[in-house]
């Protein structure tokens, strides 16, 4: 049977999803290869929406595809992720300094949204919906700094944590959300305007951050 364009996107959604899903779930793990064959039989399809899915997956950072070999998990090294937390601390300090000024009663208000839902999604052990909450804290307080060009670069760098904390990630280990409670303070010296001491929290928040990945 020859498959449409549209049935190849849609068959290569599904394999999308279906692999999405299991990274999130950890039923793959980091650096595992990724074969289009077997992929294509176990989840019934032709090879190629598995390749559009892997590629899509590649775009995101969550796979790489290498010439010759094939599809692999994303493998962030330890330097890599010391490399990335480094940039985002200096990012985050500056963003964090100026919110410290700027921030208005609605952007807090956005802020306390986030933890209510950051803790609603680490009670349901949803992996995915946990990051992306905790992306968004951050990304508030990059927006109240009132620079957008800053804005952008924290977005960049977040999304490059975002995969390294999906490998790596070791919260879900604890009865409670350590980095609820850090969320929980750094809002309360923005509310206060205290910017030094919202920067010593972000720095705080950052070292456990990256302490937190279990890597090899």
């Amino acid at each position: 049977m020859v498959m449409t364009s549209s049935s190849v996107q849609t068959a290569a959604g599904f394999v999308y999803d279906q692999l999405r899903k299991k990274i999130f779930e950890k039923a793959l793990v980091s650096g595992q290869r990724l074969p289009e064959v077997a992929i294509a039989k176990e989840l019934q399809v032709s090879r190629t929406p598995v390749r559009e899915a892997l590629r899509r997956l590649e775009n995101e950072g969550l796979v790489q595809i290498i010439p010759g070999w094939g599809a692999c998990l994303a493998s962030p090294t330890r330097q890599e992720i010391i490399d990335t937390y480094e940039v985002r601390e200096e990012l985050e300090i500056m963003a964090v300094r100026k919110a410290a000024k700027h921030i208005t009663p609605l952007q807090l208000c956005r802020l306390q949204e986030q933890i209510d839902a950051e803790h609603e999604t680490f009670v349901n052990r949803n992996l995915e919906s946990y990051l992306t909450v905790n992306d968004n804290f951050h990304i508030i307080i990059a927006e109240s700094s009132g620079n957008n060009t800053l804005v952008g670069y924290i977005k960049n760098i977040l999304s490059r944590t975002f995969v390294q904390m999906i490998f790596f990630e070791s919260f879900f280990d604890f009865d409670t959300n350590p980095s609820l409670e850090e969320h929980i303070t750094i809002l309360e010296a923005l509310k206060n305007h205290d910017e030094t001491e919202s920067v010593r929290l972000i720095k705080e928040h950052l070292r456990l951050s990256m302490e937190g990945l279990k890597t090899k």
